[in-house]
């Protein structure tokens, strides 16, 4: 018998904490990248407030959002030539905030996810808002994709986690863990996806029932993700930050039939 032909639905009640995918995954197992050292990326939201990452050496930044700013250290991943996921964590407890950042040094196209918490009828909840804008002024920003529609991927985090997402809509996904910490758990949550480059996506979700928001990158053509998840585990009362990467598998595409109009 397969792993998931003997598990079976779990009640939200016999979750658990965040936490537990923390053994599991491991840590990132590509390298950080020195290659922004000593660049400055500066730009602009859609309302025109300013926004700026100096990048002092390979692992230190400095950064300004409006009259906001601080220093943090910083993980730059070159996910393809040229194309950088750049993650650092600023402020402590309920106030921090993941800050993930996708940059395009050839077109200048800059997408900055920023994660925080609130609080909700009692409960923490996370939240994330984005920034799409150009480094160099011009009018490329990473848009909204259909691409991953239809898609059921495999994900392997690390030897004993497994996941896989099937992608319902544009703003809809299931998630279920196929084997790890969380085997057996399944949901469907908000999702959105942008456009990179060819085969190569940003990928966001937020989750129902656990506090979890998680930002990535997809690359069909190196099979692969590379991204984050920031939540907070109940239990400690302190925010998580999940850093992976791990090998995908596309296992089917779905296709609806084109008679759907008929009786």
């Amino acid at each position: 018998m397969t792993t998931t032909e003997l598990q079976d639905y779990v009640p939200e009640e016999e979750w658990p904490p965040v936490s537990t995918m923390l053994d599991g995954f491991g840590a990132q197992t590509l390298p950080a990248s020195p290659a922004l050292a000593a660049t400055i990326v500066s730009f602009q939201a859609a309302d025109g407030t300013p926004s700026e990452y100096n990048f002092l050496t390979p692992s230190t930044l400095t950064w300004t959002e409006g009259t906001a700013s601080g220093t943090a250290a910083y993980k730059a991943i070159e996910a393809r030539p040229g194309i950088f996921i750049i993650d650092f964590v600023r402020g402590k407890d309920a106030d921090a905030e993941n800050v993930t950042v996708i940059f395009d040094q050839s077109t200048g196209a800059i997408t900055a996810a920023v994660s925080g918490f609130v609080r909700s009828d009692g409960k923490v909840r996370g939240h994330t808002d984005f920034t799409h804008s150009n480094t160099s002024g011009q009018p490329t920003v990473h848009q909204r994709s259909a691409d991953l529609v239809g898609k059921r991927i495999f994900y392997r985090y690390s030897d004993i986690e497994s996941y896989e997402h099937i992608y319902l809509n544009q703003g809809t996904f299931t998630w279920h863990c196929v084997r790890g910490g969380e085997a057996g758990l399944a949901d469907t949550d908000r999702c959105m996806t942008w456009a990179v480059a060819e085969d190569l996506y940003i990928f966001f979700w937020t989750e129902q029932v656990m506090t979890v928001e998680a930002v990535l990158l997809i690359d069909l053509r190196e099979q692969r993700s590379i991204g984050r998840m920031f939540g907070w585990d109940n239990p400690s009362a302190e925010p998580v930050t999940l850093p992976f990467n791990s090998r995908l598998t596309v296992l089917n595409t779905t296709s609806y039939p084109q008679d759907t109009h008929k009786h």
